[in-house]
């Protein structure tokens, strides 16, 4: 790790964690990811060997415990990284009121899907397995169509599962990462039509109530001045 030779805790405490990717890491351990695929999932844009370097510090600094049982890796926060947790809590509060514009390169499917998947409220739906299809139209073929399946736990997949279908929902990506984020609510865009629900009445109804939002959601805006 680059030095920033002073000996204020805040700069070695950035040594660590001002590394590309590192807090991210972090943020996915914090929401329950333990391995190294889900933690991959969380990160999809992060390479595998990047990844493996970063958690490999962060273990070395006492952040993360990696322990190994039978071939099964696991990675875990250990008492500093929970320390890390309010930290990574209030980014992400700074973030969505001071900086709430997208581009379209911060649209990604494979994040928002992990999101959705691990924030599904499963109390809410109906017993036995339900998959929902969400159809992005305007992506390209290969991240178009994504398959979740809710069951005993919960996946995400972008290929076919061969289950029975009960739900098909279909929304432009941006769109749905506005609602998710907090920016749109989900009577907005039933109302506008530009989320097309497929399937029993009931399940149209209840579809919104299977999905807590981001945790960001609820965090009031700041409108920026229009740059003169």
């Amino acid at each position: 790790m680059a030095s920033y030779g002073q000996f204020c805790p805040v700069a070695k405490a950035m040594e660590l964690l001002d590394q590309r990717w590192t807090m991210l890491v972090v943020r996915e351990l914090g929401a329950g990811s333990t391995q190294f695929n889900d933690l991959r999932r969380g990160v999809p844009r992060m390479s595998p060997t990047l990844l493996s370097k970063r958690l490999r510090t962060l273990v070395r600094a006492g952040v993360v415990d990696r322990t190994e049982t039978d071939g099964d890796v696991r990675y875990r926060l250990t008492a500093a990284g929970e320390e890390l947790r309010p930290v990574v809590e209030a980014l992400g509060v700074w973030g969505s009121r001071w900086i709430p514009e997208l581009g379209e390169e911060d649209l990604d499917p494979h994040l928002l899907m992990w999101d959705v998947r691990r924030n599904v409220v499963r109390e809410r739906v109906p017993d036995g397995r339900t998959v929902v299809t969400f159809r992005f139209p305007d992506r390209p073929v290969g991240v178009r169509d994504w398959w979740l399946v809710i069951d005993d736990e919960v996946d995400v997949c972008d290929f076919d599962p061969g289950y029975e279908v009960q739900v098909r929902a279909e929304i432009d990506l941006g769109l749905l990462v506005e609602v998710w984020r907090g920016d749109l609510d989900w009577p907005d865009v039933l109302r506008d039509g530009t989320l097309r629900l497929d399937g029993p009445e009931p399940l149209r109804r209840a579809f919104p109530s299977w999905f807590a939002r981001s945790p960001f959601a609820a965090v009031p805006r700041v409108e920026q001045p229009v740059p003169r």
